[in-house]
């Protein structure tokens, strides 16, 4: 890179650093404006602007805050009150957002749900949500009904849509209940006593390794994510953000959410993603942003030409998790003039943002503002996972270009505090003590990193997704990677599994295959010629599909519960051996591999 090009992006960098900064600098943990001042700011400047938008409908500013006027008033009718919770389960609709809102300014925690949740995990998420009242819509309520069982408690359901003919004494048409509400702004002395320190959201994580836990997100958080984003973005009034991100989630439901909402500008939202219909709807919508999960790109880029891919009017798009392989060829194939990476987690207290737009980094931390920004990476002990602590029994910090976990300090300031999760025992598993000094107190993200002689940095893997293997650490990011431009290849999942008798977990990977064929042959060259023997995966499932989350990060927790036993595995088994490289995993080589008379 050239010296006008670094200075451009110093320029670049620094630009949205400020204007970040600049955003965030009112928050102040114990003053008492709250994340609903902050939104009724912006109806006041912009009331005739359009707010929000769906399939179905749009609202302007003031319609949006009658809407969520008539909810907050019709909590407060029903004798809820300040530190209650209402748990949300709904798809991405008009009256999301506005239902958050309103609860908001009666001081009215609200729980975001899953809604592709059923059963055990959406009883899970609705126990520890501590909510006695579920608002929901016509497409969700039943799951919630047929979870009943699973509920400690008597719960009532508010069902946009029901009907009357479908209510019952415990399930009412939640259109109809709101009806009478006023739709005037609530008395701000209804949420008087409440600081940026009280809870405004739960927010769950995805679920990727078991149940998914509630991580409590205080008005000083959710002010922090949308104010953020309000000012790194640069949006203005004018800006139309295309938002098909489940709004349960941070990233879509905060942080989209404020990049447009707190400037005047326009939110279009879609009940889910979809491949073939985003790039028509980016045109039609007149979209200038549009905010994503990396996993949303690379189903773009491994998706067939559409022919409104470049006739938009993207300005920028946003999010985090772009993987390096995706993200040359997501620019380039579709125009998108700038790509805005981020770094962050829904409960935790290390943001980065790589405003320079270098490829495959996540953020930048240079020298000069290491002090201000709220990240180190200590070294860990390869075997255990656990930092390596020196003679004084404090904590390392690595080698430039050395991979660790990074962690940032808990503190008394806004983009130091760690609120944590519902659950008091899951918080203090990522709380670090004596780090750096006897007695500091540093949250631990379990995420790897690495940071170049530039100040970017680098996401390699997550704590739990590495494993041990013949004496090295894999990554199963770096494995993903490298195979899914395997030929015949659509989707890897790459994963650790315990083999009796050999330490450490032997590499598998499932495979989503763009036909049936699976060719061992071409498959084994590739990983040959891709990884270190030690990576090679030792086993391939083949995939009908790959379970994703709500936001399409992959749930392996079945997965490695299974294994390589073709009792738990539906569909063919490969083991590595034969002369193709790959060969169909029989009961014979499956004996000899529990029985250690064939080392893998």
């Amino acid at each position: 890179m050239g010296m006008v090009s670094n200075i451009k992006s110093e320029i670049r960098f620094l630009g949205g650093l400020i204007r970040l900064l600049k955003r965030i600098k009112p928050i102040a943990l114990d003053s008492d404006v709250l994340i609903c001042d902050d939104i009724e700011e912006a109806v006041d400047k912009y009331p005739d602007n359009i707010c929000v938008e769906d399939e179905t409908r749009r609202l302007t500013y003031r319609e949006f805050e009658a809407l969520a006027n008539r909810y907050a008033n019709w909590a407060a009718g029903r004798n809820l009150k300040r530190g209650d919770t209402i748990a949300l389960v709904m798809h991405n609709r008009v009256e999301y957002v506005a239902a958050w809102f309103g609860f908001s300014k009666v001081g009215i925690a609200t729980a975001l749900i899953n809604n592709n949740l059923t059963g055990a995990a959406l009883g899970h998420c609705l126990n520890i949500s501590g909510a006695f009242n579920v608002v929901s819509d016509e497409d969700c309520w039943q799951a919630i009904e047929e979870t009943r069982g699973r509920i400690g408690r008597d719960l009532m359901l508010w069902v946009l849509g029901l009907g009357e003919e479908n209510e019952t004494n415990d399930r009412r048409d939640f259109d109809n209940a709101v009806r009478s509400a006023s739709s005037v702004r609530p008395d701000r002395g209804l949420r008087k006593g409440l600081t940026n320190r009280d809870t405004a959201l739960y927010i769950y994580t995805s679920g990727t390794t078991g149940l998914p836990k509630a991580a409590r997100i205080p008005h000083s958080r959710a002010r922090t994510y949308m104010r953020a984003f309000a000012g790194g973005t640069g949006a203005t009034q004018k800006d139309t953000l295309f938002n098909v991100l489940p709004l349960y989630h941070s990233t879509g439901g905060l942080v989209g959410v404020g990049s447009v909402l707190l400037n005047g500008g326009r939110m279009v939202t879609r009940r889910r993603f979809s491949a073939s219909t985003f790039w028509p709807d980016v045109k039609s919508t007149g979209a200038t942003m549009f905010v994503y999960i990396g996993e949303l790109c690379r189903y773009l880029v491994n998706s067939p030409e559409n022919a409104d891919e470049r006739s938009h009017k993207l300005r920028l798009a946003f999010g985090n998790g772009m993987r390096p392989d995706v993200w040359t060829e997501f620019q380039s194939r579709f125009k998108v003039p700038v790509v805005l990476e981020f770094y962050g987690s829904t409960e935790g207290n290390v943001s980065l943002f790589n405003f320079g737009g270098k490829a495959g980094a996540i953020g930048r931390v240079p020298s000069y503002l290491k002090s201000q920004i709220n990240l180190r990476i200590i070294e860990l002990d390869p075997e255990t996972g656990e930092p390596v602590r020196g003679p004084n029994g404090l904590c390392k910090l690595v080698k430039t270009g050395e991979i660790g976990e990074a962690i940032g300090v808990i503190g008394s300031t806004v983009r130091q505090d760690f609120t944590g999760y519902a659950d008091k025992a899951a918080t203090q598993k990522k709380i670090l003590t004596d780090v750096f000094k006897k007695g500091d107190r540093w949250f631990r993200t379990g995420d790897l990193m690495r940071q170049d002689k530039q100040g970017y940095v680098y996401f390699m893997d997550r704590l739990g997704d590495t494993f041990r293997w013949k004496g090295e650490n894999v990554s199963t990011a770096e494995v993903e990677q490298h195979l899914s431009e395997a030929p015949g290849v659509q989707e890897v999942i790459a994963y650790g599994v315990t083999v009796p008798g050999q330490e450490g977990r032997a590499g598998m990977v499932g495979l989503v295959l763009e036909n049936d064929a699976f060719d061992a042959k071409a498959f084994a060259s590739e990983a040959d010629a891709q990884l270190p023997p030690y990576a090679r995966p030792c086993f391939v499932r083949l995939l009908k599909s790959a379970e994703t989350t709500g936001t399409f990060k992959y749930r392996k927790v079945d997965l490695v519960n299974d294994g390589f036993d073709p009792e738990k595995v539906d569909g063919p088994l490969y083991v590595r051996g034969g002369p193709d490289g790959y060969q169909l995993l029989t009961e014979e080589l499956r004996q000899a591999i529990l029985k250690g008379e064939l080392r893998l």
